[in-house]
């Protein structure tokens, strides 16, 4: 390049750089501005939460088409502002007026987990006094009650924790292969467990007045039957309990990951309950996720924003935890993949929200005599 061009071009770079000077101090002005909005935003108060629904899954959409465990709530409970929760499986729903608002967790004690503890590290949401509903369908145990029941949880027990041995290599003398994690056989040290405190979160009791009183107010609910439960019940000859009418009760609940069927397990189960509960509870219902709901509430509790006294949860039978006599497990758990599997599927959803929300609408409510203190059986 000719010499005589260098000063021009001094003078175009300085323009230049100045131009990039000036852009550069009008983005740091917007970002700024940006900043300040932002933390506005960031200082309003945090919306005052009466309760929380918890709902483990839904099957296609929020709404308009067949409902899951989260839709009927989102409609009924005009759970209509939404709150996006990308850190969480699924945004938030609330309704402003009453301070009830609605979760999806997602299937699994991985999911419910993490979903948990988003929605409880969320500075948008005060959570000091609310009350956790958490709604969600099951399987039944047919010696206690039948599909299309709802009962309320007093003992949440963990099923995932364990040692496992395959069942073809057990010793003879072994009722099952799978037994308590740092024990050496099934249900070893039976006299050392706490039910208060587990080592590694195997068993939780919940405020048993609590749930008491939901079971109380909720007793009397009609709930949904039809002619298709009636004749997968019937199948059930060697229980009185399992050809009953749906019914309200109360039980312990089993958490884990694993959809296990069959009579073998469901003895496992009961023998499970027993175990880590010291015999005060009896398996009723299995579920998924939870265990891992009640850990989370324990580490929130413990930093002093939820309180884990104020967890109710509610399950609703859609099928049975074993098969009939006329079939063996694996034709039972096939079936429940089939048209009949599903009889008690609907109606076990609108009993979750049938009972689950004469709880919602009683603590909105009284909500000036409930929140600080919580109602009680007793």
């Amino acid at each position: 390049m000719h010499l005589s061009f260098y000063p021009l071009l001094k003078q175009k770079r300085s323009a230049f750089f100045n131009a990039l000077l000036i852009l550069a101090m009008f983005l740091g002005f917007c970002s700024s501005s940006y900043s300040a909005s932002v933390k506005a935003n960031d200082a309003k108060p945090p919306i005052k939460v009466k309760v929380v629904v918890v709902s483990m899954f839904e099957i296609g959409n929020d709404e308009g088409d067949a409902p899951g465990e989260f839709q009927l709530w989102k409609a009924r409970q005009k759970l209509t502002t939404q709150y996006p929760l990308p850190h969480g499986f699924h945004d938030i729903y609330a309704n402003p007026d009453t301070g009830v608002i609605g979760m999806v967790t997602g299937m699994g004690t991985a999911r419910a987990s993490a979903a948990i503890m988003a929605l409880g590290l969320d500075p948008r949401f005060d959570l000091s006094q609310a009350y956790w509903l958490v709604a969600g369908i099951a399987g039944v145990d047919p010696a206690d009650n039948t599909i299309g029941s709802a009962i309320w949880t007093d003992y949440v027990v963990d099923g995932d924790l364990a040692h496992q041995i395959d069942a073809r290599e057990i010793p003879s003398q072994w009722s099952t292969g799978y037994f308590p994690l740092f024990t050496h056989a099934p249900f070893e040290n039976a006299n050392a467990v706490d039910v208060n405190n587990s080592p590694n979160g195997e068993v939780y009791a919940l405020n048993l007045p609590l749930a008491k009183w939901a079971y109380s107010l909720t007793k009397d609910t009609k709930l949904l039957n039809n002619e298709a439960m009636d004749a997968l019940r019937a199948k059930y000859t060697n229980s009185a309990n399992a050809r009953a009418l749906p019914n309200i009760s109360m039980g312990a609940h089993l958490s884990a990951s694993t959809f296990w069927h069959g009579e073998k397990l469901n003895t496992w189960a009961n023998d499970w309950v027993a175990y880590w509960t010291q015999g005060k509870g009896n398996f009723v219902t299995s579920g998924m996720e939870d265990s891992a709901t009640l850990q989370s509430l324990s580490y929130l509790d413990n930093a002093g924003l939820v309180n884990k006294d104020r967890l109710l949860i509610l399950r609703t039978a859609s099928n049975f935890t074993m098969q009939p006599p006329s079939l063996s497990a694996a034709e039972n758990l096939k079936l429940e993949s089939s048209g009949d599997g599903y009889a008690a599927m609907g109606a076990a959803i609108e009993a979750a929200y049938n009972v689950g929300s004469q709880v919602t609408d009683y603590i909105v409510t009284h909500w000036e005599t409930v929140k600080d203190t919580p109602p009680s059986a007793e």
